[in-house]
């Protein structure tokens, strides 16, 4: 945290600039640490130190789109330009610079932008790639994997897994990221890990809302971008009022995601289970690692996979799960 505050500090800050007062900052600011990435604030600068073993080219592909002008208003532009990540000394891990915005309040529900984040959704998917060389894949279905593989290296024999990794079997194997999508559904643009958590007003504070985190970025089923708030609309999680804010606010801007009109489900059925899953595995491996028994929300998801891994994922006759 110390090495990645002093980076972002220096790039507020670079050697050499003449300051009249000694500087203010305020220390380094901690906003997130797993194990795909650890993120620090300094004033203006945020830096995050990605995954130790995340393919560098295809993250310096993903830069180039944030930084892209045709992202522009859509996706936070890094702060360092779109070549090679660059990294922290000898340190293994790739670091990004970015500004910093202002999050979502998680303590605003009310206030929550489901509408502005599927016009940026909409947006993004429409978007044509301005990359020269091939867009990197989406990576949704690669990360949903990964959370059960933790799920399952958490839990060993768990009967408490036994309904997700039953859900997660019944899915089809694009979706389990073992397989290439269909390919009429996988030449868009995708956020590839949209939630809240990924929204921030740039310029700070009221500035308009961008997506951040393109580590997950690429070609891909744009499908996948709605497939979060499906599923937890599906679980019960997400009041219907949002969810449906939400899709029409897609639908209004053009999202290619879905029809424009009738069941959105035939296209969202597979990606919302597959997301269910995901969303189940991690909370167990919290659980297990905390040595905790599932909160109301984390049961609700862990329920859904209960209920999803008695039918096929093929919805018959158009009817919605």
């Amino acid at each position: 945290m110390r090495r990645l505050g002093a980076l972002a500090h220096r790039l507020h800050h670079p050697p050499g600039t003449p300051r009249a007062t000694p500087c203010a900052c305020a220390p380094p600011q901690l906003l997130a640490d797993r194990p795909d990435g650890t993120v620090v604030r300094s004033g203006p600068v945020v830096a995050k130190a990605h995954a130790a073993d995340i393919d560098r080219d295809a993250l310096a592909a993903r830069l180039a789109l944030a930084s892209a002008p045709q992202l522009s208003g859509i996706l936070l532009a890094p702060l360092t330009g779109p070549g090679p990540a660059v990294t922290a000394g000898t340190a293994p891990r790739p670091v990004t610079f970015w500004p910093y915005g202002t999050p979502v309040d998680p303590k605003a529900p009310d206030a929550a932008p489901w509408a502005d984040a599927a016009v940026l959704l909409a947006r993004l998917h429409r978007t044509v790639s301005p990359l020269p060389l091939p867009t990197p894949p989406m990576r949704g279905p690669v990360k949903a994997a990964r959370a059960v593989a933790r799920m399952v290296a958490a839990l060993p024999g768990g009967g408490a897994a036994i309904p997700v990794l039953a859900a997660w079997d019944a899915l089809p194997a694009w979706a389990r990221g073992e397989a290439v999508p269909p390919a009429a559904r996988s030449r868009f643009l995708c956020h590839g890990d949209l939630h809240l958590g990924q929204l921030v007003r740039h310029p700070v504070p009221g500035g308009p809302w961008l997506l951040i985190d393109v580590d997950d970025a690429g070609q891909g089923d744009p499908a996948w971008d709605l497939a979060r708030p499906a599923a937890w609309y599906a679980a019960g999680v997400l009041a219907p009022e949002d969810w449906l804010l939400f899709l029409d606010a897609y639908r209004s801007a053009g999202g290619p995601a879905v029809p424009a009109e009738g069941d959105p489900w035939p296209q969202l059925d597979v990606p919302a289970r597959a997301l269910t899953v995901q969303t189940a595995a991690v909370a167990l491996a919290k659980c297990a690692a905390e040595g905790r028994e599932p909160d109301e929300m984390e049961q609700l998801m862990i329920d859904s996979c209960a209920r999803i891994a008695t039918f096929p994922p093929e919805l018959a006759d158009g009817c919605a799960s």
